[in-house]
């Protein structure tokens, strides 16, 4: 299976099996629209008989012969070597990151926010401290082999919860050595209750913190208030610069939003640069639709078209020696990740699971409050298997729609939770996720292609 596409004067084409990605010139493109990967004795005449009134015959025999050379390495409609390896004994994996909800409560009131404005709809509650070290003691029972361990503190807003947080990573540093295990920290915050002992222990124990803004002001206070109803980027944007200033070469990103409000959110990326942050991320809301801010497939259009316009600023910003590190168009062409997170993606209720403040296991921290998702309890030490082997029946051989689809190595079946949110099925993908994410990967391969 291939895939091609055009942008401006450059013609891409993608082998989806091997993962090679080719510029090639108007002869070579036009060629693969009459090739579907059975070549014959007779295909050179065929496609010399397709071509012959707009290419020369030698440049068609020539070109030809290119396709069969590229073919024959494995590297233009390749085989799919992938499909044995879908089952559930070879998906499954020992649980190695944890998202730890530390805090059902938030002290914004974010007018998209999936969660409930922090609680998930479950109440607002902190997570005691006993309940964080079993979660610790979970993981690193349950991890195997696994030496690199994640955990994400998460919310609502973790800050709330300081003290356990703090406790927690001390608690799991203490138990590294004894176990052989190592844990890498990451939180997400809102940045309101950011100080500086906050950001001193964050840049020390924290591999990657998450930060959340989402552009140019008057965006950002139209969305991101506080219980009050007051916009929060006087706020949070100097306390930000601070931690970020302060934090080295250790890694980072700004989180940023775009609603029905911001469809030109390339703006707000250029702006979040122009405040002096260069690794940034822009996530589109999609909710449910009863909130006024969620995109649907009327803006759909608009979107694809505001992610060339962005691709086009990274390219020049490029060439002239400037960079942002924008992630969603960050694409590994040369290596791309793992056999199991192509064929499954995130590991959604295999090895990732999110633990809220009552213990409560959910195979997703998005779909946290849904029943058919929990898998158990930390402080009552139950876990479902049941619910791990129905995340292992999700790979991209098991979607019907993600089967036969080029960029189905990349994405790997789309989120599980925005496919639930969306169509009550964590097998069905959202075909407007799907439609922006697919010109994410164009984007990504452009932007490594031509920079």
């Amino acid at each position: 299976m291939i895939h091609k596409f055009k942008f401006e004067n450059y013609n891409f084409v993608v082998d989806t099996n091997s993962g090679a990605i080719h510029m090639v010139d108007d002869i070579f493109y036009d060629m693969l629209e009459h090739l579907d990967g059975n070549f014959f004795d007779y295909t050179e005449n065929y496609v010399i008989k397709k071509l012959e009134n707009k290419y020369s015959k030698e440049k068609i025999k020539e070109t030809y012969g290119e396709i069969l050379e590229l073919k024959n390495k494995g590297k233009l409609f390749s085989p799919d070597i992938y499909k044995d390896l879908a089952t559930p004994e070879k998906l499954s994996s020992p649980v190695k990151a944890v998202c730890l909800n530390v805090a059902h409560d938030c002290n914004m009131a974010c007018k998209y926010c999936f969660a409930s404005k922090g609680d998930f709809g479950c109440g607002k509650e902190l997570m005691p401290l006993e309940t964080a070290k079993r979660a610790v003691d979970f993981i690193i029972k349950n991890s195997g082999n696994i030496k690199n361990l994640e955990m994400d503190f998460f919310g609502g807003e973790p800050l709330l919860n300081w003290p356990v947080v703090v406790e927690t990573v001390k608690y799991a540093r203490k138990l590294e050595k004894i176990y052989n295990k190592r844990f890498r920290f990451t939180i997400t915050t809102n940045g309101l209750l950011l100080d500086d002992e906050k950001i001193k222990f964050i840049n020390e124990e924290m591999y990657d913190v998450v930060l959340s803004l989402d552009g140019r002001k008057e965006i950002n206070d139209k969305f991101r208030v506080t219980r009050s109803g007051i916009g929060t980027y006087e706020a949070v944007v100097p306390k930000f610069k601070k931690l970020v200033d302060s934090r080295g070469d250790k890694s980072y990103y700004v989180r940023g939003t775009y609603t029905k409000e911001n469809l030109n959110f390339s703006k707000d990326v250029m702006h979040i640069y122009n405040l002096g942050f260069n690794e940034i991320s822009m996530e589109p809301v999609m909710c449910d639709e009863k909130f006024d801010s969620t995109l649907t497939e009327k803006d759909l259009e608009l979107v694809l078209k505001e992610h060339e316009i962005l691709l086009k600023k990274l390219i020049e910003m490029k060439k002239q020696g400037s960079k942002i590190n924008f992630f969603n168009f960050n694409v590994d062409i040369e290596k791309g990740p793992c056999v199991v997170k192509r064929l499954k993606g995130c590991g959604c209720g295999n090895d990732y699971i999110a633990v809220v403040p009552n213990g409560d296991i959910y195979s997703c921290h998005q779909l946290v409050g849904e029943k058919s998702f929990k898998m158990g309890n930390i402080n009552e030490g139950t876990f479902d298997e049941n619910v791990k082997n129905k995340f292992l029946k999700t790979s991209i051989y098991h979607k019907k729609k993600c089967r036969n689809c080029w960029a189905r190595f990349y994405c790997s079946g789309g989120c599980a939770a925005k496919n639930y949110t969306h169509l009550g099925d964590i097998m069905k993908p959202f075909d407007v996720a799907c439609r922006m994410q697919k010109k994410k990967i164009e984007c990504a391969i452009i932007l490594y292609a031509l920079t």
